[in-house]
């Protein structure tokens, strides 16, 4: 392995029975109260039907309290538009979600835990029941940088996995890449809240996997997807703008990025990185082929990080900084 340290940086509720709607044929609409059954008007007929709709709760006297009727549309069965949900989702179960492994750990005997990485449910967590057993089918598949198709069951907020299957279609990272894969995967796991989902931080996550394994810069690659988690869980400021006065970034001033709020011009008291504005646009405009937007960029995002992360410390920074001493 080489002794280069990679350029990472640290750190519906259920209708009330006074209700009435069309069933899912469009052909029925029940009574208030009743529970009786009445044909509702034909498909030619006007699209209106009459609803019951229950008078505002005024306390012990609610259940005679008088009911109001109301016109609400009926759409034939035939010209109903569906609310859209997600294609896989089927109540409690979720099938064939594009997936990544971003960290796992034993789980009594022969389980583990896993953090996944999903396209449209974020960052969630499973048991993988059985997958450290000899010829668990899991076993050779949970690892890292490596694309799945996953399934998994369950409500609460540590699910059951019920399958996973290879994809493939990427190299594999390998050296300084995989050690930059790794500190990827830290930061996910430190700065994503679970079950929030962020496809388009997803889709970055594979772009800059596939970068690193085809050996792109790790010190451009990486300041993107810094800036781009950044952006996804909301606490990036625009760098093209100073806070102070609203005016546009000038590259000849030298500023400090507040990390609540974004750039403003440096103060001789400021405890914070100095940073040219030309480094502040470049990063904005994601171009980092200058020599001092790259070194700039690096401390900047790790002051950023840093903050973010309230001062924990990251466990790859840490292994890079041990490689590099040997």
């Amino acid at each position: 392995m080489s002794s280069t340290t990679p350029d990472v940086v640290p750190e519906s509720a259920p209708a009330s029975p006074q209700q009435a709607a069309p069933d899912a044929q469009g052909g029925v609409v029940l009574a208030p109260d009743t529970g009786h059954r009445e044909p509702a008007a034909p498909l030619a007929a006007p699209a209106t039907a009459v609803a019951a709709v229950p008078a505002a709760d005024t306390g012990a006297d609610a259940l005679a309290a008088p009911v109001v009727a109301t016109t609400v549309p009926v759409t034939p069965a035939s010209k109903r538009v569906r609310a859209p949900s997600r294609e896989r989702t089927i109540g409690t179960k979720v099938a064939g979600q594009p997936a990544f492994v971003l960290h796992s750990y034993p789980y009594k005997e022969t389980s583990l835990i896993i953090d996944l990485f999903t396209r449209d449910f974020g960052r969630v967590a499973l048991i993988a029941k059985g997958a450290k057993r000899p010829h668990s089918q899991l076993r050779g598949v949970l690892q890292t940088f490596q694309p799945l198709s996953s399934s998994w069951v369950g409500k609460s907020e540590l699910r059951t996995l019920t399958d996973a299957e290879w994809v493939g279609g990427m190299l594999p990272l390998e050296k300084t890449a995989l050690l930059c894969g790794f500190y990827l995967n830290e930061l996910l796991v430190k700065l994503l809240a679970r079950d929030d989902a962020h496809p388009a931080l997803f889709d970055h996550y594979v772009s800059t996997l596939n970068q690193l394994a085809h050996n792109e810069p790790a010190t451009i690659v990486l300041r993107k997807f810094e800036r781009a988690l950044l952006r996804e869980t909301g606490v990036a400021a625009d760098l093209g703008r100073c806070t102070s006065t609203r005016a546009p970034v000038q590259a000849g001033v030298t500023y400090v990025v507040d990390p609540e709020r974004g750039p403003r011009p440096e103060r001789a008291s400021d405890p914070w990185p100095r940073v040219a504005g030309k480094t502040l646009l470049d990063m904005e405009r994601e171009d980092y082929q200058d020599a001092a937007t790259q070194s700039q960029s690096k401390q900047l995002m790790r002051f950023l990080v840093a903050h973010h992360l309230n001062g924990a410390p990251l466990n790859t920074r840490q292994i890079l900084v041990d490689l590099s001493q040997l």
